[in-house]
């Protein structure tokens, strides 16, 4: 354990100025990052299979999501706050651990308590993946905190999208037994976290001899509070949304369209593959021209697609889906380093806070939606879920604050 006068966080802070980026590093924890998250894509991915396999009903399809994000959202801020104090280079490999348990535990489950138990191992592992992820590509920045984090995100997005695909050519073709293949993202998952983690070990070293110099944002702890009140808005109404595509998505294309459940895995990988995109796009833009301004465009910008997809035919449906996966997944990335701004102090705890709140709230907006699917239909849902977005206009109340923190700057010179 590294002791000094100063807090991991505040030890942070230090260094992402003062180095050079890491890009080997930024690499290394996307892949990682698109590995864990391609195990949790296997969920949803599958969700087709176990409603005939075990006759299960739209509502428990939701439960089912609640008890992933649930395990995967209360844990996380938890975990953050604990390393911004106890810095713990291996804990990813743990969590892992717990998602190959998952896996293994899915592929031969008979019974929709089998199915829970599962899907809680996958989430716990993701509870301990992500905020100290999100911390080492916050080190691993150089400065380039935008750019740093949408190659996180698109290591994430790009597992996400690849889970359906790779659910559709192993596991829809033969039977869930064969969702065990994936153990072997979990495996090689391992190999690369064990080098990032003596990375993150050493760091950790070096970054204790020297003393931090801390940004904090020119803003009073009232604005502060009310700006991650703001956020925590948008995330509830992006994830929302994301919801109704990730769980639902599949069984909207089927019973609307009448597509086949491997052809509509496809499509879902069209909405997913364009989220890696946004993603892409979302951190370096709000490097540039000011998060809030993503934010803004993000959230609000995708609400007259989305107000379109529930009466578009089948390949305005796919065009408008892309269209909305590139804007809205634009958003996290600059959401979370403007909350990292907030409070550079407690990195661990912000990047556990946002994640765990967008899983929360994903999980949430699956139980819900299933419920509501099950008592009227799931092209309902969508045009409800269509207004979701008009809840951006929040954003304009956001302080600019890439112009306060170079005001701040200024004085300091």
């Amino acid at each position: 354990m590294i002791k000094s006068g100063f807090s991991a966080s505040e030890k942070v802070a230090d260094t992402t100025d003062i180095q050079k980026t890491a890009y080997p590093i930024l690499f290394a924890i996307a892949f990682a990052h698109l590995l864990n998250d391609l195990i949790q894509a296997v969920i949803p991915a599958v969700y087709p299979i176990l409603k005939e396999n075990l006759d299960l009903s739209f509502t428990q399809i939701g439960l089912i999501t609640l008890s992933y994000q649930l395990a995967a959202s209360i844990l996380q801020p938890l975990i953050g706050l604990y390393t911004d104090k106890h810095p713990k280079p291996f804990s990813q490999i743990f969590g892992m651990i717990s998602s190959i348990a998952g896996i293994v535990t899915l592929s031969y489950a008979d019974s929709f308590q089998l199915i829970l138990l599962s899907v809680v191992f996958v989430g716990i592992g993701s509870s301990i993946f992500h905020p100290e992820s999100s911390r080492i590509s916050f080190l691993a920045s150089g400065g380039k905190r935008g750019l740093a984090q949408s190659i996180f995100q698109l290591g994430g997005n790009a597992g996400t999208a690849l889970g359906p695909l790779l659910v559709a050519l192993i596991v829809v073709p033969n039977s869930q037994r064969y969702i065990v293949w994936f153990v072997a993202a979990g495996v090689i998952g391992i190999a690369v976290l064990t080098k990032i983690a003596f990375w993150y070990k050493n760091h950790l070293l070096s970054v204790a001899k020297k003393k931090p110099v801390i940004v904090m944002p020119d803003l009073t702890q009232k604005q502060v509070f009310m700006s991650v009140v703001i956020l925590m808005v948008l995330i509830f109404s992006k994830f929302f949304y994301t919801a109704s595509m990730s769980s639902y998505f599949t069984f909207y294309l089927i019973e609307k369209f009448n597509v086949s459940i491997q052809d509509s895995q496809f499509y879902l990988v069209l909405f997913l593959a364009a989220g890696a995109i946004g993603t892409l796009i979302g951190g370096p833009l709000g490097d540039k021209f000011g998060r809030k301004y993503v934010i803004w465009f993000s959230v609000l910008g995708v609400a007259p697609f989305t107000l379109m997809l529930p009466y578009a035919d089948l390949f305005w449906t796919s065009i408008l889906s892309v269209i909305i996966g590139v804007i809205i997944s634009s958003a996290f990335p600059a959401i979370l380093v403007y909350a990292q701004e907030l409070l550079p102090k407690k990195l661990g705890m912000v990047s556990g806070l946002f994640y765990g709140f967008a899983f929360g709230m994903g999980g949430l907006g699956s139980a819900l939606l299933g419920n509501l699917a099950d008592h009227t239909s799931i092209e309902y849902v969508y045009q409800l879920c269509a207004f979701l977005p008009l809840i951006g206009m929040v954003a304009i109340f956001l302080p600019n604050l890439k112009k306060k923190k170079e005001k701040a700057s200024a004085e300091r010179t």
